[in-house]
């Protein structure tokens, strides 16, 4: 199983990698100008998200690859809404480019897209084209495992690439963050454990910390969206390991789930006792962030002990003239009587962002996969997502401090001020494809961590506190490929199991069902949902992905 000091590892070679790349990044006919083989002028058609701040035909960014690899990009543009449908209707219609340039999070191709339209012949595997063309591309796969993993198919092709965006605070979403402001005023301490936490709570709610008078405090709050907003998981990791999606661990290589076992049981328990004290907020479990943050903001009077969230803003204005925002600090994951637990997520999204398709002569191949390889490069990766330097972006003056102050800084972003008219100096996410966590870490960032350009060194401190608490027995479902012809079944079982798992915790915790008389039916709903078909088949994914080896 992955560790995330070999992570750690694995980011600061690819580091020292790229500072060589660009050097390397044009191997392959020798010679940079010619996009592929002839050294003609290479037409490649594209179809690519675009921003509403961005025109990708008039784009600086766009001119600095067509002069670099003799290439004329021609565009296909969609917007974010509705992008993933005409994505499909281009596929279906037979009319579609040479190339998918896609923004991951925007809409991309998925594991059973890119093994249905590789087999049918749709979509060109890269793996030759990478061997031959695209060195940067290649350091970067035979260096990180969960990478190459998700982006190798079952059958060994490479039918597509996603995005490469390691973002350290998003690794690990489900944090808290407690007003500190508060356990001073009380005089309490931090806690660490479950059942310190549970007296913190209940001092928020009973010992007037906001000083008003009433009766008004929230103790503990959060929402239903996937920003690391939901209670339980931080919660639960004191007693058994949740990921907040799955609920799989892989133990000595079996697959199992947690949501039937007796620590589940049991931490269940323990959150219905903080229901039952009437220190969580019943909103939470049904809010939207927006609910969320009234609560963190309200004006009359702070109510907000603490919050669950990736990042406090999410909750609570963290401006600096905030009245709240300073308040909200995060604490390390609690020790309960079975764990002391982290929940991690490899933050990139299994799929491909970079698809070629039959449509593109050899000649366009080998030009599209230099452009990508490009990307991989220090450089690139710098130029294609902040711009130019000395106007989007600068090198580091004297005395500034990397995001990870170990290390030396490489970039400052250059804000665009307010009123000005957008740069269109570069491809933004379309072009994330490098951004491992060591280049991530090498930005400029500020020093005082309350101020607006010290707020990601906030949440790289805080994400410090939940590094390396993650379990052994992680299950990878990002680097699992499962077979098509389960896709369809296994997405159903997934989202039937997760949506039971969920509606069966919130009613353990609420009494609407007793833990002593109905846990027994509720594992016996597992089984009628099939849950033994589902882990066979997650078993599968898992035997036969390199993770496991």
């Amino acid at each position: 199983m992955r560790k995330t000091g070999s992570i750690v590892l694995a980011c600061l070679l690819l580091l020292s990698m790229a500072l060589a790349g660009c050097s390397s990044s044009n191997r392959g006919n020798g010679k940079e100008g010619g996009g592929g083989l002839s050294g003609d002028t290479v037409s490649i058609n594209v179809f690519a998200h675009q921003s509403s701040d961005t025109n990708l035909l008039t784009n600086k960014f766009t001119k600095k690859m067509e002069e670099k690899f003799n290439l004329k990009i021609n565009w296909t543009t969609v917007p974010f809404d509705g992008a993933a449908e005409k994505r499909q209707i281009s596929l279906a219609s037979g009319d579609y480019p040479d190339l998918y340039l896609l923004i991951p999070w925007v809409d991309r191709f998925s594991q059973t897209d890119l093994l249905k339209f590789g087999q049918q012949g749709v979509i060109v595997p890269l793996n030759d084209l990478i061997d031959q063309y695209a060195p940067n591309i290649k350091k970067v796969l035979d260096s990180s495992e969960y990478y190459k993993a998700m982006n190798t198919a079952p059958d060994g092709n490479i039918y597509g690439l996603t995005g490469l965006n390691e973002c350290f605070h998003c690794s690990y979403p489900n944090k808290m963050w407690m007003n500190t402001k508060w356990l001073k005023q009380l005089g309490l301490s931090e806690p660490t454990t479950t059942e310190e936490f549970k007296e913190v709570l209940k001092a928020f709610k009973t010992k007037d910390p906001n000083g008003n008078g009433k009766a008004d405090e929230v103790p503990l709050s959060g929402s239903i969206e996937n920003f690391g907003v939901h209670i339980i998981p931080y919660l639960m990791n004191g007693f058994i390991y949740d990921d907040d999606r799955t609920y799989l661990i892989a133990k000595n290589g079996q697959v199992e789930t947690v949501a039937s076992k007796p620590e589940w049981k049991e931490g269940l328990a323990y959150i219905k006792s903080l229901y039952d004290e009437g220190v969580i907020d019943p909103g939470a479990f049904t809010q939207n962030v927006g609910a969320f943050k009234k609560i963190g903001d309200n004006a009359d009077a702070q109510l907000l002990g603490a919050g669950a969230a990736m990042h406090p803003s999410l909750f609570v204005n963290t401006a600096e003239d905030s009245p709240y925002g300073k308040d909200y600090n995060p604490i390390p994951p609690l020790k309960g009587p079975h764990a002391n637990y982290a929940t991690y997520n490899y933050p990139i999204d299994p799929g491909a962002s970079f698809v070629l398709t039959n449509k593109a002569s050899e000649e366009t191949q080998i030009a599209a996969i230099k452009m990508l390889d490009y990307l991989y490069t220090e450089e690139g990766a710098m130029s294609a997502y902040l711009g130019e330097e000395g106007t989007s972006w600068r090198k580091p003056q004297e005395g500034e401090v990397a995001l990870n102050d170990q290390v030396q800084p490489l970039y400052k972003a250059i804000p665009l001020p307010t009123g000005e008219e957008p740069r269109n100096d570069s491809w933004g996410a379309l072009s994330q494809y490098n951004h491992h966590r060591a280049y991530r870490d090498a930005e400029v960032q500020g020093k005082d961590i309350y101020a607006g350009d010290g707020y990601e060194r906030r949440l790289y401190e805080a994400t410090l506190l939940m590094e390396g608490k993650e379990p052994d027995e992680i299950f990878p479902h990002w680097a699992l490929w499962v077979d098509p012809a389960n896709a369809d079944e296994t997405s159903m079982m997934q989202t039937n199991l997760k949506d039971y798992i969920d509606q069966n915790a919130l009613q353990f915790i609420t009494g609407a069902k007793s833990l002593e008389k109905d846990w027994d039916d509720y594992v016996k709903g597992l089984e009628g949902l099939n849950i033994k078909r589902y882990l066979e088949i997650m078993q599968a994914a898992y035997d036969v992905s390199s993770i496991s080896k």
